[in-house]
């Protein structure tokens, strides 16, 4: 095979994939696209076993190859993940069979006397030995319950976790070492932590975190875009703007150093029309080709 078969053949395998809210149910159904090649559900929003749930995901898994990304697992958990709450998503991984299955590398269950309390949100763990090891704990029951790989997520952090012992793509990438489980690097949540915590230094910061990770073990990547602040303003990751310039030029370096990875847009709040939210998908596949041709030129 010719470099340019091979390099065409690696641009029809790497998927680029939209996250799929209900808003742009009856769009996805009705008005597909070639910009997509898949969509990403959240897995709380489809544990239902009744009602309409069931019919929608047969419907829309006719017209897309699905991935399912979790928000509430909490992997960083020292009580460990909720055995009901494993036993559901074991389920609908089963009901789907999805491309991918994910979740964050954060901490969200905790133990108030006998009772188990979910806390709503996606919280930061300290980049140390001991949270690396309940991490990979958790990590490999659920791969074990899942019998098939889980990529892991950054997380935004909102704290300054800079005297942490370890620095967050060093602890994620021992984390894929250890387990055996994939990446999932959302360059956005890479750039919102680098601007509120390393802004003298942003684009360095970004590429050396790209440069840690084992390549092989980023399966995915995530591309999104955040409101903008005032000059000293803490930076929320709101996903709720288009893909931003500087998200757009991290994923290029991304590319290179992880050319089968498939690519996700996120776009959550204020959400655009479905037609638009294609054109991010389609902007997402161009670059995609053109940086992977200018690579074996």
């Amino acid at each position: 095979m010719s470099a340019m078969s091979q390099h065409y053949e690696r641009v029809e395998s790497t998927r680029v994939g939209v996250g799929l809210r209900h808003e742009h149910y009856n769009e996805a159904l009705t008005q597909t696209s070639h910009s997509v090649d898949f969509l990403e559900i959240h897995a709380e929003n489809f544990f239902a076993e009744g009602g309409m749930i069931p019919p929608f995901l047969e419907a829309i898994a006719e017209y897309y190859p699905l991935s399912i990304h979790g928000t509430a697992m909490g992997l960083g958990s020292a009580s460990g993940v909720d055995s009901r709450y494993l036993k559901r998503f074991c389920e609908l991984v089963n009901r789907v069979n999805p491309i991918l299955v994910s979740d964050h590398a954060c901490f969200t269950w905790g133990q108030v006397g006998n009772q188990r309390l979910h806390a709503g949100d996606l919280l930061p763990i300290t980049y140390n030995r001991a949270s690396l090891d309940i991490l990979v704990d958790n990590i490999d029951r659920v791969q074990q319950a899942l019998g098939r790989q889980l990529l892991i997520e950054n997380i935004v952090s909102y704290v300054d976790q800079r005297s942490d012992p370890m620095h967050e793509a060093e602890f994620l990438a021992a984390a894929a070492t250890l387990t055996g489980c994939g990446l999932l690097v959302d360059l956005n949540n890479v750039l919102v932590n680098g601007r509120n915590f390393h802004a003298h230094n942003l684009a360095q910061y970004a590429t050396t975190w790209l440069k840690t990770l084992p390549s092989g073990a980023v399966k995915e990547i995530h591309l999104a875009g955040s409101s903008e602040v005032q000059p000293g303003e803490l930076v929320v990751d709101d996903h709720s703007q288009p893909v931003s310039h500087a998200c757009w030029a991290l994923y290029q370096q991304a590319i290179h150093m992880f050319p089968g990875a498939a690519t996700l847009i996120e776009w959550d709040n204020q959400l655009p029309t479905w037609e638009r939210l294609q054109e991010e998908a389609g902007t997402a596949r161009f670059i995609l080709a053109q940086t992977l041709m200018e690579a074996m030129s």
